[in-house]
Parts: C-alpha cells; sequence; structure tokens
C-alpha cells in the first residue's frame, strides 16, 4: 500500500479494474514502440462492421509529457502533463481539435492524508470540477463534484469510502446526485497465484433496480491469468491473457447470455505488442 488516500477515482478502482478490465467481445490490436523520449502506439478496433483506428504519439522533456493522437474521425486529442512543478502538484491541459469548448485545465495535488483534482473548461461558461479525498491509505473519504456555470446546476455530485488493508479492499459511494448507491469488494485470496474474488452491488432508487456482479481471478502460472465474472442479468463472462513477452499480451474473452441460450456466445480477441 502507498502513502495517501490517493485521488477519488481510484475509490473502488481494484474492484472495477478486476470485473470489467480487459473484456470485450471487438477484435483490438495495439502496437507500440517506445524510446526514452517518448512512445508511438498504433490502436485498431473491429466492431461488427466498423473498423476505428488511432495513432498516439508521447514525447517527453524532463517533467513535461506531450501526448497527441489522431483517430479514424479526423480528431485530434492534445494533452500536455507537467509531473511535479511543485511537490505533490501535476498540472494537465487538454484539447481536442475541432472542438473548440474541448480545452480543459487540471491540477491534482496528492498529500499523506489528502488527494485533490480540481478542473475547468477553457470556455465563456465552464464546467468545473472538484473532487477532494482525506483520510489514509487505510480509510479515505471524499467528494466529486462537477458545476456548469452556464445552467448554474450541478451536473455531479458524488461521494465515496473505502477502507484498505492488507488483503482486503472494500467502498461505498453514492452517486447519481443520490439517485444510485454502490458497494465493492476486493479480496486477494492468494497473493502467490494472484488468486483475487471480488462483487459490485449497485442499487438505483428511482428504478428501484439492483445490479450485482461476482468476479474472480487466477494466474495458472506467471505468464497466463484466468478472469470470470457473472451478473444477476445472466450475463457471464470469461477471459484468458497470455504476456508471452514482458508487457506483450494476447487476451481472448467471451460473453454469453444464460437467460437466452439461442443467442450466440460473443468472442473478443485483444492483440497487445511492445517490442
Amino acid at each position: 500500500m502507498g502513502k495517501g488516500p490517493g485521488l477519488y477515482t481510484e475509490i473502488g478502482k481494484k474492484a472495477r479494474d478486476l470485473l470489467y478490465k480487459d473484456y470485450q467481445t471487438d477484435q483490438k490490436f495495439t502496437l507500440t514502440t517506445s524510446s526514452p523520449t517518448g512512445a508511438i502506439t498504433s490502436a485498431g478496433t473491429k466492431k461488427g462492421d466498423l473498423f476505428l483506428a488511432d495513432v498516439n504519439t508521447q514525447l517527453k522533456s524532463r517533467n513535461v509529457t506531450t501526448d497527441i493522437k489522431v483517430d479514424t474521425s479526423s480528431n485530434l486529442f492534445t494533452t500536455i502533463t507537467v509531473d511535479e512543478p511543485a511537490p505533490g502538484l501535476k498540472a494537465i491541459f487538454g484539447f481536442r481539435v475541432p472542438d473548440q469548448r474541448s480545452g480543459k485545465i487540471e491540477l491534482q495535488y496528492l498529500h499523506e492524508y489528502a488527494g485533490i483534482s480540481s478542473s475547468i473548461g477553457l470556455t465563456a461558461n465552464p464546467i468545473v470540477n472538484f473532487s477532494g479525498v482525506l483520510g489514509t491509505n487505510v480509510l479515505a473519504l471524499g467528494t466529486d463534484i462537477s458545476f456548469d456555470t452556464k445552467t448554474g446546476n450541478f451536473t455531479k455530485c458524488n461521494a465515496g469510502f473505502s477502507f484498505t488493508n492488507a488483503d482486503l479492499i472494500a467502498s461505498l459511494a453514492l452517486n447519481e446526485k443520490g439517485d444510485s448507491v454502490n458497494a465493492s469488494y476486493y479480496h486477494i485470496v492468494n497473493l502467490s497465484t494472484n488468486t483475487v474474488v471480488g462483487a459490485e452491488v449497485t442499487h438505483s432508487f428511482s428504478t428501484n433496480v439492483n445490479t450485482i456482479t461476482v468476479g474472480t481471478q487466477h494466474a495458472l502460472d506467471p505468464s497466463t491469468t484466468i478472469k470470470a465474472r457473472v451478473n444477476n442479468a445472466g450475463k457471464a463472462s470469461a477471459l484468458i491473457q497470455h504476456e508471452w513477452r514482458p508487457k506483450s499480451l494476447f487476451t481472448i474473452s467471451g460473453e454469453v447470455d444464460t437467460k437466452s441460450i439461442d443467442k450466440s456466445p460473443k468472442v473478443g480477441l485483444a492483440l497487445a505488442l511492445k517490442p
């Protein structure tokens, strides 16, 4: 466990990654070439008959990192990150072309007992976001708020709590301006085999609908990991991921609807190469 509570986005992140990360039903290919001064990443995804691609160039100079990405829709995404212009501080500037309203500045500050992130859009009537977490690496309490200065309304108002020890992480969050509550659980069963179990429960007060997802992962060997999950809607998914060389991964995943067995299972493939 690291020092400090981290940022608000880290509340419940371990459980979310266990239950949702790397699962897909598309075909994806990623190639990354790197050097001491940066990296170039090319990615392509086939979604049915649609093919999406992008190229991301990352340049590093001392404590400044510049990311430039171009996709098949002719969008240009630029992000400039300045790491620690002052102790514990990070500044991020991003914009997208041709969207003139996409410019945004974000400041992040990490302290032993606090994690703060604040951003503002570079428009005449910007959206202002603030998130803050207080606590330690064991107990943390935070909030995430967005305010639209054009309409004078809060577009987001969330709050969360997390408890962490050596092998267990539990979190509780109130989202959608109090309309839904989310509880998650992440438990390391066996560290040597990377065996983990986790669960997430979400309840919507407006629709009175509960969503329950449980999942697990296990390392067959140091290079091969299997994961599985199932939810109360009857969707069951599984994947196997093999790291055949450092940071080069091959993943095959599948999903089946157990309540509609007449439907064909969905299968996804992902290949990430880093020579």
